[in-house]
């Protein structure tokens, strides 16, 4: 366990070394400022790096992880991120990016606890009956898994539109552009949802707020 402990230190020094080789001023130039035009939304799950997914260097992708890219109205830590993102750092798009094989959507599809995180969960589930219809026409459980894992992306996407600081944005004519996608562990590949909004007129009337 030291021995990890100390390798990933002795990792950081080299990764300094080799980023300085390459650009003398590259901490300098950080260190001045962020101006990055995403925001990411993605899974906690280690095998999903945001920049890497999408080859951007430091700097250029601001980034929220939680247990299967959730956007929960009451999560101060996700609306947080999302004010930040919008209304200082004023980026263009938002990524909602989910992945086959999440363990979070798996778990939201069976009936075994798995501690705390049922709590965080739950909000999966009443996903899976908005679409149980769907969802059970599917016979092949794989198959189901998957398309579980892309509704989900997709009502995040959603939930993001119905937030006061996304509607708020657009009614002031900012520019920006909110997405959904899937990335596949087994082939590195990211699977556009089609489901980009970038206006209040997108959403249906109830979930328009009309005095931002």
């Amino acid at each position: 366990m030291r021995k990890f402990y100390e390798q990933i230190l002795e990792n950081n020094k080299k990764w300094v070394e080799d980023s300085l080789a390459k650009d003398p001023n590259y901490f300098a130039d950080l260190a001045k400022g962020q101006s990055p035009p995403l925001l990411w939304i993605g899974c906690s799950d280690s095998r999903v790096p945001a920049n890497e997914i999408i080859g951007a260097k430091p700097g250029e992708v601001f980034v929220h992880r939680n247990i299967a890219n959730m956007v929960v109205h009451s999560d101060m830590n996700m609306l947080s991120v999302l004010d930040y993102a919008v209304n200082v750092l004023k980026v263009k798009h938002v990524i909602v990016c989910g992945h086959y094989g999440c363990g979070g959507v798996k778990a939201a599809m069976g009936n075994l606890s798995v501690g705390i995180i049922d709590n965080w969960i739950r909000h999966i589930k009443d996903e899976y009956r908005l679409h149980d219809k769907y969802l059970n026409s599917i016979e092949d459980e794989t198959e189901r898994f998957n398309a579980f894992v892309e509704i989900n992306a997709k009502e995040q996407v959603y939930n993001l539109a119905k937030t006061s600081i996304v509607q708020s944005a657009w009614k002031n004519g900012q520019d920006l552009m909110l997405h959904g996608w899937v990335y596949g562990l087994n082939s590195g590949f990211v699977t556009d949802l089609n489901v980009t909004i970038s206006s209040n007129d997108e959403l249906d009337d109830v979930y328009q707020l009309s005095n931002l």
